[in-house]
Protein backbone atom coordinates (compact mmCIF):
# COMPACT_ATOMS: atom_id res chain seq x y z
CA UNK A 1 0.00 0.00 0.00
CA UNK A 2 1.03 3.45 -0.46
CA UNK A 3 2.84 5.47 2.02
CA UNK A 4 2.90 9.32 2.78
CA UNK A 5 6.26 8.89 4.06
CA UNK A 6 9.32 8.29 1.22
CA UNK A 7 9.03 5.03 -0.46
CA UNK A 8 9.83 2.44 2.93
CA UNK A 9 13.05 3.86 3.83
CA UNK A 10 15.67 1.67 4.76
CA UNK A 11 17.73 1.24 8.23
CA UNK A 12 17.98 3.94 10.57
CA UNK A 13 21.89 2.64 11.25
CA UNK A 14 22.35 4.44 7.43
CA UNK A 15 21.73 7.29 8.43
CA UNK A 16 23.28 7.72 11.73
CA UNK A 17 26.74 6.34 10.18
CA UNK A 18 26.60 9.32 7.56
CA UNK A 19 29.53 11.28 7.95
CA UNK A 20 29.01 14.68 9.38
CA UNK A 21 29.64 17.87 6.81
CA UNK A 22 32.63 19.57 6.51
CA UNK A 23 33.06 22.86 7.72
CA UNK A 24 33.38 24.01 4.24
CA UNK A 25 30.06 22.49 2.95
CA UNK A 26 26.83 24.54 3.33
CA UNK A 27 24.07 22.68 5.55
CA UNK A 28 21.29 21.82 3.20
CA UNK A 29 17.90 21.02 4.33
CA UNK A 30 16.63 17.55 4.33
CA UNK A 31 13.82 16.51 1.49
CA UNK A 32 11.43 16.53 4.30
CA UNK A 33 12.37 19.79 5.81
CA UNK A 34 12.48 21.44 2.58
CA UNK A 35 9.05 20.17 1.79
CA UNK A 36 7.46 21.24 4.90
CA UNK A 37 9.11 24.98 4.38
CA UNK A 38 7.99 25.72 1.07
CA UNK A 39 4.03 24.09 1.98
CA UNK A 40 4.02 26.18 5.33
CA UNK A 41 0.29 27.16 6.52
CA UNK A 42 -2.78 25.85 5.22
CA UNK A 43 -3.17 27.59 2.61
CA UNK A 44 -6.56 27.89 -0.50
CA UNK A 45 -4.39 26.43 -2.56
CA UNK A 46 -4.06 23.30 -0.87
CA UNK A 47 -7.51 23.59 0.28
CA UNK A 48 -8.97 22.93 -3.03
CA UNK A 49 -6.28 20.57 -3.92
CA UNK A 50 -7.25 18.09 -1.03
CA UNK A 51 -10.76 18.36 -1.28
CA UNK A 52 -11.00 17.54 -5.18
CA UNK A 53 -8.46 14.75 -4.26
CA UNK A 54 -10.76 13.41 -0.94
CA UNK A 55 -13.94 13.72 -3.18
CA UNK A 56 -12.29 10.26 -4.14
CA UNK A 57 -14.53 8.66 -1.79
CA UNK A 58 -17.46 10.27 -2.68
CA UNK A 59 -17.58 7.75 -5.82
CA UNK A 60 -16.15 4.85 -3.96
CA UNK A 61 -18.58 4.77 -1.37
CA UNK A 62 -21.75 4.79 -4.11
CA UNK A 63 -20.52 1.77 -5.96
CA UNK A 64 -19.60 -0.18 -3.08
CA UNK A 65 -23.13 0.13 -1.53
CA UNK A 66 -25.15 0.38 -4.59
CA UNK A 67 -26.27 -2.73 -4.97
CA UNK A 68 -28.26 -2.28 -1.79
CA UNK A 69 -30.90 -0.97 -4.20
CA UNK A 70 -30.12 -2.28 -7.28
CA UNK A 71 -30.15 -5.88 -6.03
CA UNK A 72 -32.85 -5.59 -3.64
CA UNK A 73 -35.81 -7.65 -3.82
CA UNK A 74 -38.68 -5.39 -4.51
CA UNK A 75 -42.10 -5.24 -2.86
CA UNK A 76 -45.02 -7.39 -4.47
CA UNK A 77 -48.84 -8.11 -3.81
CA UNK A 78 -51.58 -10.64 -4.62
CA UNK A 79 -53.53 -9.83 -7.46
CA UNK A 80 -56.81 -11.21 -6.33
CA UNK A 81 -56.80 -12.79 -3.23
CA UNK A 82 -60.59 -14.62 -3.36
CA UNK A 83 -59.09 -16.09 -6.68
CA UNK A 84 -56.08 -17.67 -4.43
CA UNK A 85 -57.39 -17.78 -1.03
CA UNK A 86 -53.68 -19.02 -0.20
CA UNK A 87 -51.80 -15.77 -1.70
CA UNK A 88 -50.83 -12.97 1.28
CA UNK A 89 -48.27 -11.06 2.43
CA UNK A 90 -46.36 -14.43 4.34
CA UNK A 91 -46.67 -16.69 1.01
CA UNK A 92 -43.78 -17.40 -0.61
CA UNK A 93 -43.91 -16.39 -3.92
CA UNK A 94 -41.80 -19.09 -5.28
CA UNK A 95 -44.83 -21.37 -3.98
CA UNK A 96 -47.31 -19.74 -6.12
CA UNK A 97 -49.11 -19.71 -9.21
CA UNK A 98 -47.72 -16.96 -11.40
CA UNK A 99 -50.58 -15.19 -12.23
CA UNK A 100 -52.25 -14.94 -8.31
CA UNK A 101 -49.21 -11.97 -7.65
CA UNK A 102 -47.34 -9.31 -9.04
CA UNK A 103 -44.65 -6.45 -8.43
CA UNK A 104 -45.61 -3.10 -6.76
CA UNK A 105 -43.29 -1.47 -8.96
CA UNK A 106 -42.16 -2.55 -12.80
CA UNK A 107 -39.65 -5.21 -13.18
CA UNK A 108 -36.70 -3.27 -14.49
CA UNK A 109 -36.55 -1.06 -10.68
CA UNK A 110 -34.06 -4.19 -9.79
CA UNK A 111 -32.25 -7.05 -11.33
CA UNK A 112 -34.27 -9.73 -9.05
CA UNK A 113 -37.73 -8.48 -10.96
CA UNK A 114 -36.19 -8.23 -14.31
CA UNK A 115 -34.73 -11.36 -14.54
CA UNK A 116 -36.92 -13.41 -12.07
CA UNK A 117 -34.30 -14.06 -9.71
CA UNK A 118 -36.99 -14.38 -6.92
CA UNK A 119 -36.92 -18.23 -6.41
CA UNK A 120 -32.93 -18.30 -7.96
CA UNK A 121 -31.52 -18.84 -3.80
CA UNK A 122 -29.35 -16.51 -2.14
CA UNK A 123 -26.06 -17.97 -3.75
CA UNK A 124 -27.08 -16.13 -6.72
CA UNK A 125 -28.76 -13.22 -6.02
CA UNK A 126 -25.68 -12.58 -4.07
CA UNK A 127 -23.47 -13.49 -6.47
CA UNK A 128 -22.87 -9.37 -8.02
CA UNK A 129 -21.72 -8.14 -4.67
CA UNK A 130 -19.34 -10.60 -3.73
CA UNK A 131 -18.07 -10.53 -6.91
CA UNK A 132 -17.25 -6.96 -5.98
CA UNK A 133 -15.75 -7.46 -2.83
CA UNK A 134 -13.40 -10.46 -4.22
CA UNK A 135 -12.58 -8.34 -6.84
CA UNK A 136 -11.82 -5.57 -4.30
CA UNK A 137 -9.55 -8.02 -2.77
CA UNK A 138 -7.83 -9.15 -5.84
CA UNK A 139 -7.01 -5.54 -6.87
CA UNK A 140 -5.82 -4.66 -3.72
CA UNK A 141 -2.79 -7.50 -3.86
CA UNK A 142 -2.08 -6.74 -7.53
CA UNK A 143 -2.58 -3.06 -7.31
CA UNK A 144 -0.99 -2.30 -4.24
CA UNK A 145 2.32 -1.06 -4.82
CA UNK A 146 1.66 0.40 -8.44
CA UNK A 147 1.24 3.86 -7.54
CA UNK A 148 4.56 4.02 -5.88
CA UNK A 149 6.37 3.08 -8.98
CA UNK A 150 6.21 4.31 -12.33
CA UNK A 151 2.27 5.41 -12.13
CA UNK A 152 2.82 7.73 -9.21
CA UNK A 153 -0.28 8.47 -6.70
CA UNK A 154 -2.22 10.65 -9.08
CA UNK A 155 -2.31 8.91 -12.05
CA UNK A 156 -3.52 5.82 -9.99
CA UNK A 157 -6.18 7.40 -8.44
CA UNK A 158 -7.05 9.15 -11.69
CA UNK A 159 -7.27 5.54 -13.68
CA UNK A 160 -8.96 3.64 -10.75
CA UNK A 161 -11.87 6.07 -10.27
CA UNK A 162 -12.29 6.44 -14.71
CA UNK A 163 -12.20 2.35 -15.07
CA UNK A 164 -14.38 1.88 -12.06
CA UNK A 165 -16.59 4.29 -13.67
CA UNK A 166 -16.94 2.78 -16.90
CA UNK A 167 -17.33 -0.53 -16.20
CA UNK A 168 -19.93 0.57 -13.88
CA UNK A 169 -21.70 2.11 -17.23
CA UNK A 170 -20.98 -1.04 -18.94
CA UNK A 171 -22.89 -2.75 -16.15
CA UNK A 172 -26.06 -1.02 -16.79
CA UNK A 173 -26.17 -2.60 -19.89
CA UNK A 174 -26.02 -6.14 -18.53
CA UNK A 175 -28.59 -8.78 -20.50
CA UNK A 176 -27.93 -11.52 -17.21
CA UNK A 177 -27.32 -11.63 -13.96
CA UNK A 178 -23.44 -13.33 -14.76
CA UNK A 179 -22.55 -10.69 -17.39
CA UNK A 180 -23.55 -8.28 -13.86
CA UNK A 181 -21.63 -10.41 -11.75
CA UNK A 182 -18.65 -10.33 -13.91
CA UNK A 183 -18.90 -6.74 -14.67
CA UNK A 184 -19.12 -5.76 -11.20
CA UNK A 185 -16.17 -8.36 -9.98
CA UNK A 186 -14.17 -5.61 -12.93
CA UNK A 187 -15.28 -2.97 -11.06
CA UNK A 188 -14.24 -4.13 -7.55
CA UNK A 189 -10.99 -4.66 -8.90
CA UNK A 190 -10.43 -1.03 -10.50
CA UNK A 191 -11.28 0.69 -7.06
CA UNK A 192 -9.28 -1.22 -4.98
CA UNK A 193 -6.80 1.42 -5.03
CA UNK A 194 -9.45 4.63 -4.55
CA UNK A 195 -8.82 4.96 -0.63
CA UNK A 196 -5.11 4.66 -0.36
CA UNK A 197 -4.39 6.67 -2.96
CA UNK A 198 -6.70 9.13 -2.57
CA UNK A 199 -5.45 9.43 1.13
CA UNK A 200 -1.58 9.09 0.73
CA UNK A 201 -2.06 11.55 -2.26
CA UNK A 202 -3.95 14.53 0.17
CA UNK A 203 -1.75 14.14 3.01
CA UNK A 204 1.63 14.96 1.35
CA UNK A 205 0.00 18.01 -0.63
CA UNK A 206 0.05 19.14 2.89
CA UNK A 207 2.43 19.63 5.87
CA UNK A 208 2.65 17.07 9.16
CA UNK A 209 1.04 19.29 11.28
CA UNK A 210 -2.68 19.30 9.04
CA UNK A 211 -2.17 15.58 7.80
CA UNK A 212 -4.47 13.86 10.62
CA UNK A 213 -7.25 16.48 9.62
CA UNK A 214 -6.83 15.99 5.81
CA UNK A 215 -7.23 12.13 6.54
CA UNK A 216 -10.48 12.81 8.10
CA UNK A 217 -11.66 14.83 5.52
CA UNK A 218 -11.87 11.69 3.44
CA UNK A 219 -13.75 9.84 5.74
CA UNK A 220 -16.17 12.82 5.70
CA UNK A 221 -16.73 12.81 1.65
CA UNK A 222 -17.34 8.72 1.87
CA UNK A 223 -19.87 9.27 4.40
CA UNK A 224 -21.41 12.04 1.92
CA UNK A 225 -21.04 9.76 -0.61
CA UNK A 226 -22.58 7.15 1.36
CA UNK A 227 -25.79 9.38 2.17
CA UNK A 228 -26.52 10.42 -1.15
CA UNK A 229 -26.96 7.37 -2.35
CA UNK A 230 -30.15 6.57 -0.63
CA UNK A 231 -31.59 10.39 -1.97
CA UNK A 232 -30.84 9.04 -5.60
CA UNK A 233 -32.66 5.71 -5.72
CA UNK A 234 -35.71 7.51 -4.05
CA UNK A 235 -35.85 9.76 -6.58
CA UNK A 236 -35.85 7.48 -9.59
CA UNK A 237 -37.81 5.36 -7.20
CA UNK A 238 -39.70 2.81 -9.98
CA UNK A 239 -37.16 3.63 -12.58
CA UNK A 240 -34.61 0.93 -13.68
CA UNK A 241 -31.69 -0.05 -11.86
CA UNK A 242 -29.53 0.69 -14.77
CA UNK A 243 -30.26 4.51 -14.00
CA UNK A 244 -28.75 4.44 -10.88
CA UNK A 245 -25.53 3.16 -12.05
CA UNK A 246 -25.60 6.02 -14.31
CA UNK A 247 -26.19 8.75 -12.30
CA UNK A 248 -23.26 7.94 -10.22
CA UNK A 249 -20.64 6.63 -12.70
CA UNK A 250 -21.27 9.56 -15.31
CA UNK A 251 -20.36 11.74 -13.02
CA UNK A 252 -17.78 10.46 -11.52
CA UNK A 253 -16.12 10.33 -15.16
CA UNK A 254 -15.95 13.88 -14.84
CA UNK A 255 -14.79 13.66 -11.98
CA UNK A 256 -12.00 11.82 -12.17
CA UNK A 257 -10.80 14.19 -15.72
CA UNK A 258 -10.95 17.19 -13.16
CA UNK A 259 -8.58 15.21 -11.09
CA UNK A 260 -6.54 14.92 -13.75
CA UNK A 261 -6.15 18.34 -15.04
CA UNK A 262 -6.27 19.82 -11.79
CA UNK A 263 -4.55 18.32 -8.77
CA UNK A 264 -0.38 18.27 -8.14
CA UNK A 265 1.24 15.01 -8.16
CA UNK A 266 3.13 14.24 -4.79
CA UNK A 267 6.06 16.30 -4.93
CA UNK A 268 7.68 13.72 -2.86
CA UNK A 269 6.93 10.79 -5.31
CA UNK A 270 8.30 13.45 -8.03
CA UNK A 271 11.56 13.80 -6.24
CA UNK A 272 11.91 9.77 -5.23
CA UNK A 273 11.66 9.47 -9.17
CA UNK A 274 14.04 11.45 -10.43
CA UNK A 275 11.34 14.10 -11.94
CA UNK A 276 13.06 17.47 -10.28
CA UNK A 277 12.20 20.05 -12.43
CA UNK A 278 8.29 18.95 -11.70
CA UNK A 279 9.17 18.70 -8.03
CA UNK A 280 10.28 22.03 -7.68
CA UNK A 281 7.12 23.25 -10.11
CA UNK A 282 4.61 21.49 -7.95
CA UNK A 283 6.76 22.73 -4.46
CA UNK A 284 5.99 26.84 -6.06
CA UNK A 285 2.15 25.90 -6.85
CA UNK A 286 1.13 24.53 -3.23
CA UNK A 287 3.44 26.87 -1.26
CA UNK A 288 2.81 29.34 1.14
CA UNK A 289 2.80 33.00 -0.24
CA UNK A 290 5.27 34.05 2.55
CA UNK A 291 7.88 31.39 0.52
CA UNK A 292 7.40 31.97 -2.83
CA UNK A 293 9.66 34.51 -3.40
CA UNK A 294 12.11 32.14 -1.70
CA UNK A 295 11.99 29.27 -3.91
CA UNK A 296 14.30 30.36 -6.76
CA UNK A 297 16.51 28.32 -8.72
CA UNK A 298 19.31 28.63 -6.78
CA UNK A 299 17.41 27.37 -3.75
CA UNK A 300 17.06 24.28 -4.95
CA UNK A 301 20.45 24.08 -6.85
CA UNK A 302 22.17 24.57 -3.46
CA UNK A 303 20.02 21.13 -2.65
CA UNK A 304 22.16 19.46 -4.00
CA UNK A 305 23.66 17.05 -1.05
CA UNK A 306 20.03 15.56 -0.64
CA UNK A 307 20.41 12.01 -0.20
CA UNK A 308 20.25 10.79 -4.16
CA UNK A 309 20.87 7.41 -3.49
CA UNK A 310 19.01 5.34 -6.08
CA UNK A 311 15.94 3.68 -4.14
CA UNK A 312 13.72 0.50 -5.29
CA UNK A 313 10.43 1.72 -6.88
CA UNK A 314 9.21 -1.51 -8.48
CA UNK A 315 6.08 -3.06 -7.47
CA UNK A 316 7.82 -5.54 -5.31
CA UNK A 317 10.03 -3.05 -2.95
CA UNK A 318 7.50 -2.40 -0.98
CA UNK A 319 7.46 -5.70 -0.04
CA UNK A 320 10.92 -6.76 0.02
CA UNK A 321 11.35 -4.11 3.01
CA UNK A 322 8.52 -5.38 4.63
CA UNK A 323 9.82 -9.11 4.91
CA UNK A 324 13.13 -8.12 6.09
CA UNK A 325 11.53 -6.78 8.96
CA UNK A 326 9.95 -8.54 11.69
CA UNK A 327 8.08 -6.30 13.42
CA UNK A 328 6.25 -4.53 10.57
CA UNK A 329 5.62 -8.29 9.53
CA UNK A 330 3.98 -8.83 12.91
CA UNK A 331 2.22 -5.30 12.57
CA UNK A 332 0.40 -6.07 9.52
CA UNK A 333 -0.90 -8.77 10.36
CA UNK A 334 -2.49 -7.31 13.16
CA UNK A 335 -3.78 -4.78 11.16
CA UNK A 336 -5.51 -7.14 8.51
CA UNK A 337 -6.93 -9.42 11.64
CA UNK A 338 -8.57 -5.76 12.61
CA UNK A 339 -9.71 -4.74 9.43
CA UNK A 340 -11.10 -8.74 8.38
CA UNK A 341 -13.26 -8.48 11.70
CA UNK A 342 -14.21 -4.61 11.24
CA UNK A 343 -14.88 -4.95 7.59
CA UNK A 344 -17.52 -7.77 8.24
CA UNK A 345 -19.87 -5.01 10.48
CA UNK A 346 -19.10 -2.11 8.48
CA UNK A 347 -20.00 -3.55 5.62
CA UNK A 348 -22.10 -6.26 6.32
CA UNK A 349 -24.88 -3.68 8.59
CA UNK A 350 -25.77 -2.20 5.24
CA UNK A 351 -25.70 -4.41 2.86
CA UNK A 352 -28.27 -6.41 5.13
CA UNK A 353 -30.75 -3.95 5.40
CA UNK A 354 -32.82 -5.22 2.61
CA UNK A 355 -33.30 -8.28 4.72
CA UNK A 356 -35.02 -6.17 7.46
CA UNK A 357 -39.20 -5.10 7.17
CA UNK A 358 -37.97 -1.24 8.00
CA UNK A 359 -37.73 1.28 5.05
CA UNK A 360 -35.07 0.75 3.12
CA UNK A 361 -34.07 4.25 2.34
CA UNK A 362 -34.86 5.59 5.70
CA UNK A 363 -32.63 2.78 7.21
CA UNK A 364 -30.26 3.33 4.90
CA UNK A 365 -29.87 6.96 5.14
CA UNK A 366 -29.68 6.19 9.02
CA UNK A 367 -26.60 3.57 8.76
CA UNK A 368 -24.86 6.77 7.21
CA UNK A 369 -25.51 9.30 9.40
CA UNK A 370 -24.59 7.48 12.43
CA UNK A 371 -20.73 7.96 10.85
CA UNK A 372 -21.01 11.29 11.06
CA UNK A 373 -20.19 12.00 14.71
CA UNK A 374 -17.38 9.49 14.65
CA UNK A 375 -15.31 11.60 11.93
CA UNK A 376 -16.18 14.61 13.79
CA UNK A 377 -14.94 13.91 17.13
CA UNK A 378 -11.98 12.41 15.32
CA UNK A 379 -11.23 15.58 13.25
Amino acid sequence: MADPNPLLSQDDEEAEAAPPLTEGKRQCPSLDDTIEHCIGEFGWTQILQITLVSFAWFFDAQQIFISIFTDAEPKWSCKNSNFSPSCNGNSNPCQLPGDSWSWDFPASTSIISEWSLECAGSIITGLPESAFFSGSLVGGFALASLSDSALGRKNMLVLSILLMSLTGVLTALSTNVWMYAGLRFIAGFCRASIGACALVLATELVGKKWRENVGIIGFICFTLGFLALPLIAYLLQGYSWRLIYLWTCVPAIFYSIAVFFGVRESPRWLFIMGRKDEFAETLRSIAAPANQSSLTQSFFGRCSEWDEKKQETDIFSALKILMAKGWSCRRLLVVMVVGFGHGIIYYGMPLGLGNLSFDLYLSVTLNALSEFPASLLAF
